[in-house]
């Protein structure tokens, strides 16, 4: 028998062999498996976070409405009592849960966050009115910080800038820093930035007044903000005292 007739009769045995379905509807089942539960977590995931995001619009409501009865009673009580501002620390909080569920930097929008996160600003710009109006009172000079960016791909510095701000929040707890993203459309924000002439090229930061463009270290906001080196100092003195005693 000739070589072709041989790989004809070959190929033609297999296409006689019966057809194994059972294989195909398995893989079928297993991949709608995959499939279903990939999407149900997916679902849980999601429906999580808008529950958090919720929350965080509930608390950022209370907040707002907080900030306006504090200084009410605050306006009307000796300044011997007033030493920082209640909403500072919940400020703080609900920008570490923001910054956890705030979607990836992909230039997609997400409407019901970008609602939340313009109600955050709005909270942040009662905080910093509330102690601009007790600075003035009392005399108090806290430490401030407006931090203005806008996205990663057109200020690559953000990120480096929101490292050195964290750094500081949870080095120096006294010191406020109030973050706005320029992508929002705030008209609230819009104003602040007109009043210390931010005009674009993030970052842009707000310091005693004066308005720096571009990236600090910080060590060069140690030099702008010399309380900060005076907290330093105080703490090593107290650390040697301590050892001395021990």
């Amino acid at each position: 028998m000739r070589l072709g007739d041989k790989i004809l009769n070959k190929m033609t045995e297999h296409n006689r062999k019966p057809i194994d379905w059972s294989k195909y509807v398995m893989t079928f089942i297993i991949t709608s498996l995959i499939f279903g539960i990939a999407l149900y977590v997916n679902n849980l995931l999601d429906n999580s976070r808008i529950s958090d995001l919720r929350s965080i619009q509930d608390t950022i409501s209370l907040n707002i409405l907080s900030s306006e009865t504090q200084y009410d009673l605050l306006r009307e009580t000796s300044c011997k009592n007033v030493n920082d501002s209640i909403l500072s620390t919940e400020l703080n909080n609900l920008e570490r849960k923001l910054s956890y569920l705030e979607p990836s930097d992909t230039g997609e929008s997400n409407d019901e966050f970008n609602y939340i996160k313009k109600y955050y600003e709005l909270l942040q710009i009662k905080d910093f009115s509330l102690m601009q109006r007790l600075s003035e009172k009392c005399g108090l000079k806290p430490i401030s910080i407006l931090y203005f960016y806008g996205s990663k791909a057109d200020c690559p510095e953000c990120e480096k800038t929101s490292t050195v701000l964290n750094h500081l929040r949870n080095e120096y707890p006294n010191v406020r820093i109030y973050s706005f993203d320029r992508r929002l459309s705030v008209s609230a924000v819009d104003t602040l930035a007109k009043i210390y002439k931010v005009d674009g090229g993030y970052p842009v930061l707000v310091i005693n007044e004066n308005t720096y463009k571009g990236f600090l270290s910080v060590e060069k906001m140690k030099d702008i903000l010399p309380e900060l080196k005076k907290i330093d100092k105080e703490r090593a003195q107290n650390s040697t005292s301590t050892q001395t005693i021990k």
